[in-house]
């Protein structure tokens, strides 16, 4: 089945569409109705009435973002009207729902007026938390966004110029870091002149790139002072004094592409004319400016990145809109400001540094994904970035004033992990119990790389005190090679322990009708399933966690030797 063929299906199976409305509320009796609807209805109404912020309250509108369209720029599919961009923006209604549980509502809009535009928006701000704009033309679009956003007191939001930015810069800002360069320094080329571009351009001044070592081109070439032909205020920002005119030109010596325009205009040999350790970003979609392969062919010291999931480093706009709405949200934002962003691609850069759960890992086929080249941006599927990105938003947002109601950010981040799913729910009450009273854990598998890295995960959550046992100097040239801080976590080599003889008369005292000497307690008391065991037995430990690198027998049968049995019980199953 051809994607094509597949996609229809997908669309046209069972219930048209992508999308529908679901009561949240009981409607089952009599009495469910006369609350839903009259009389009672009544009543939350006349609330609303007296204080307009309680629309929050009693309604959705908290929790409901319009998704608004006139299909003049869709995808890479160009001007094809409003209803031919409905499946996208039902599209957008989806992943809004799926990594953030914010509700949507998909508008298309028959216009291409701004004036028209503008005020049908405007007329809707009463039934929304925040505004989507999606897939409109430049220059329309910053002219619509402009005065949105300066009418109305709700976020208002063009992701196809902020989201590319925001999530740009945080891969952006870590690909300079690993290459170990300067951002006051680098020389950046920009290909493209859009919406995208233009957002993308401004928001890297954020974090310290230099407008004067930023190159824009267009389809005519590079903007440059002294150019007429198609010139428009928002390139006039960007001009620069420069001998340069085609992409080739700007590129020789440059440190940084960033491809915004079409597929397959980049080749090879531009590259190789860049400085060392050239940055590319070739986000055109679906074809990017150079394909993947033929661009680290083309130097063994490039980075790439591009906005399509099947190479590292894509760049994709769901690690965005969906967080910063909800960050918005739920602090009643009156606006998505520059600090809001801000936030939210520092979170996304900070959040890529950090060691990621295998759990992760693996629903990319990898063994482990690790910060470095090909991991310079957090993953979609990667739960963390709601609590990372969303958090990150509310605070700017309560931070700069504009947030209408301030939360406790630390009950926050639980709300946000209950909205992952009643799994994570459940989890996040069990993690808040273990920290209010972290146990000291101890792992006999200390040497193992998924044992090291799952340490650092619990210290980092607070969750227990882990001790990890095995050779020290095996164990820390191994956290060397995963780069793992082992802060906090204890180590311990049962053959050098202090607590090596105690735990070995321990054990002959408890086994000696069993068939085992002192001679042998004390080999056995070296093998760390046995020491793990009596730490917990002697009350030094207050778990144990064993059994990831071996076998099941091999790691209860220390435990059911050496551990005591609760009052009344008498047998122990697994």
């Amino acid at each position: 089945m051809t994607i094509k063929t597949a996609a229809l299906k997908y669309h046209e199976d069972g219930r048209p569409g992508k999308i529908e409305v679901v009561a949240t509320k009981s409607t089952i009796t009599q009495r469910d109705l006369s609350l839903a609807y009259t009389p009672g209805v009544a009543a939350p109404c006349l609330e609303i009435k007296k204080d307009p912020i309680l629309a929050n309250k009693f309604t959705a509108k908290s929790n409901l973002v319009a998704v608004i369209t006139n299909g003049t720029a869709v995808l890479g599919l160009g001007n094809i009207g409003p209803l031919a961009a409905k499946p996208v923006m039902e599209g957008k209604a989806v992943l809004f729902k799926r990594f953030s549980d914010i509700d949507v509502f998909d508008l298309e809009l028959d216009t291409q007026n701004v004036d028209e535009f503008v005020k049908a928006v405007k007329l809707l701000e009463p039934t929304f938390g925040g505004i989507n704009l999606e897939d409109i033309k430049a220059p329309e679009c910053f002219e619509i966004e402009k005065r949105l956003k300066a009418e109305m007191k709700i976020p208002v939001f063009h992701d196809d110029q902020h989201g590319t930015a925001i999530i740009s810069a945080a891969g952006l800002i870590n690909a300079i870091e690993i290459v170990g360069k300067k951002r006051d320094k680098v020389k950046i080329v920009i290909s493209g002149a859009g919406a995208a571009a233009f957002s993308c351009a401004g928001h890297y001044l954020n974090f310290g790139i230099k407008r004067e070592n930023i190159c824009m081109l267009d389809s005519q070439g590079v903007i440059y002072e002294g150019r007429t032909r198609g010139i428009n205020k928002y390139k006039e920002k960007f001009m620069i004094k420069t001998r340069d005119r085609t992409l080739g030109d700007a590129l020789n010596g440059a440190d940084i592409f960033v491809g915004l325009s079409i597929g397959n205009i980049l080749t090879g040999e531009m590259i190789r004319t860049m400085a060392d350790y050239p940055i590319i970003f070739a986000l055109a979609n679906p074809d990017p400016e150079i394909n993947y392969d033929d661009a680290v062919a083309a130097r063994k010291d490039v980075l790439v990145a591009t906005g399509r999931s099947d190479f590292p480093n894509q760049v994709n706009n769901v690690l965005g809109f969906p967080f910063i709405f909800r960050g918005a949200l739920d602090v009643s934002a009156k606006t998505i400001n520059t600090e809001m962003k801000i936030a939210a691609s520092q979170a996304l850069a900070d959040l890529a540094k950090q060691d990621v759960p295998d759990s992760i890992s693996s629903l990319y086929g990898k063994d482990r994904l690790k910060f470095g080249p090909e991991y310079i941006i957090p993953k979609p599927f990667d739960h963390r970035v709601l609590t990372s990105v969303a958090l990150a938003v509310a605070k700017a947002a309560m931070d700069t004033g504009v947030a209408q109601k301030n939360i406790n950010l630390d009950l926050y981040s639980d709300k946000l992990e209950a909205r992952l799913g009643k799994s994570r729910e459940l989890m996040r009450e069990i993690i808040n119990t273990a920290q209010n009273d972290p146990k000291r854990i101890v792992f006999p598998e200390g040497e193992s790389d998924v044992v090291i890295r799952a340490s650092v995960h619990i210290v980092q959550q607070k969750i227990a005190k882990p001790i990890l046992l095995g050779n020290l100097d095996d164990i820390k040239k191994e956290a060397k090679r995963l780069d793992a801080n082992l802060k906090g976590v204890e180590l311990i080599d049962p053959s050098t322990s202090k607590y090596h003889q105690k735990y070995a008369e321990k054990l002959f005292e408890r086994r000696q009708r069993k068939g085992i000497t002192r001679r042998r307690a004390k080999v056995s008391i070296k093998r760390t399933n046995y020491f793990g065991s009596m730490m917990v037995q002697m009350g030094d430990a207050d778990g144990i966690l064993s059994g990831v690198t071996q076998n099941y027998a091999d790691s209860i049968r220390p435990a059911l030797q050496i551990m005591d049995l609760e009052p009344g019980i008498k047998n122990v199953a697994g």
